[in-house]
């Protein structure tokens, strides 16, 4: 089903990069990029790490740039040594957060029920949520990639109300394409994201389907995107050779489909910026959005490529 009311969201996760000067730093440039011109149609979020957010709040004052954390603690507060609970970034200032992030799965025991828990939590206090959900190889090869997904999505969602889940957008991030330089084919990506709103057509409506935004993420970079596009979607087929020839890097594409973009990579957030904006110059788009198409993509990149616009995965 079409959709052109999802605004466009092109966010950053720096992982654990950044101390908190060269975080200022970084901000200035992606700021240099935006400042001044015309970003009505998108959100702009930096998920940065808990040290710099104080200083990256500071550093986004007067500008479109959202902030947000990139984990959160489901207690309010208590003994729970290095957690930071949702009150505390509500009250800095912060917007999003990112949870169930695949490295929070594999490295520091996170699980679907404390998913589902900060969830929750984050929603209560006002926070956005960017949830992620993924299968690991083996299950990907052994068949259950859809079961993997939709416990996950469901287990996550039990306790948030339809209008909570306005303010979450759900990550589909195949925990075998991230950083590794291998990437789900189209198909594979359009068909889990299909899954993905099943799910929530099922525990809500096709409203609330149609409505949240969907994304995909795992190595992405400019020479499999024309892959990722050529997805057999009719509202995908229009002038789709003509945008791609348009610009120099593959999220235009993407921007002028007025849908949503998650970006991986801080180094690399105010390139994926300033091509919305040529795109938007150019005066392509909006373009409808069919009903399980992806909305979103994660892009990582290493961080040691710093500003070197050509390195990617």
């Amino acid at each position: 089903m079409p959709n052109n009311t999802r605004k466009t969201v092109i966010a950053g996760n720096w992982k654990m990069n950044k101390t908190p000067a060269e975080a200022v730093a970084l901000i200035k440039e992606i700021r240099a990029e935006i400042d001044g011109k015309n970003t009505a149609g998108c959100d702009v979020v930096a998920c940065v790490p808990y040290v710099d957010l104080a200083v990256v709040l500071e550093a986004c004052k007067g500008s479109v740039i959202k902030v947000g954390a990139e984990n959160v603690h489901w207690e309010k507060s208590g003994a729970y040594t290095g957690e930071i609970s949702a009150d505390m970034l509500k009250e800095i200032g912060v917007e999003y957060v990112i949870v169930g992030h695949s490295e929070r799965r594999q490295y520091f025991g996170e699980t679907d029920e404390t998913v589902n828990l900060r969830v929750k939590a984050a929603l209560a206090a006002g926070l956005k949520v960017i949830l992620c959900v993924g299968e690991l190889l083996a299950q990907r090869e052994q068949g259950i990639t859809d079961e993997v997904v939709s416990l996950q999505t469901k287990v996550a969602l039990q306790g948030v109300g339809a209008e909570a889940l306005k303010n979450v957008i759900i990550a589909y991030e195949p925990v075998w394409a991230i950083g590794t330089g291998r990437t789900a084919t189209s198909e594979q990506a359009d068909e889990v994201c299909g899954v993905i709103r099943g799910v929530v057509a099922g525990l809500y409506s096709d409203a609330a389907a149609d409505a949240l935004t969907v994304q995909y993420g795992g190595s992405m970079n400019a020479k499999n995107a024309r892959e990722l596009l050529a997805q057999e979607q009719p509202d995908f087929k229009q002038n789709k050779k003509q945008i791609l020839d348009k610009g120099n890097f593959f999220p235009s594409p993407f921007a002028a489909m007025n849908t949503q973009l998650l970006f991986h990579g801080s180094e690399h957030l105010e390139m994926l910026v300033q091509q919305l904006l040529v795109c938007g110059q150019l005066g392509i788009g909006p373009f409808k959005v069919a009903h399980h198409v992806p909305a979103c993509l994660f892009f990582t990149f290493r961080s040691s490529h710093i500003l070197d616009l050509g390195q990617f995965f």
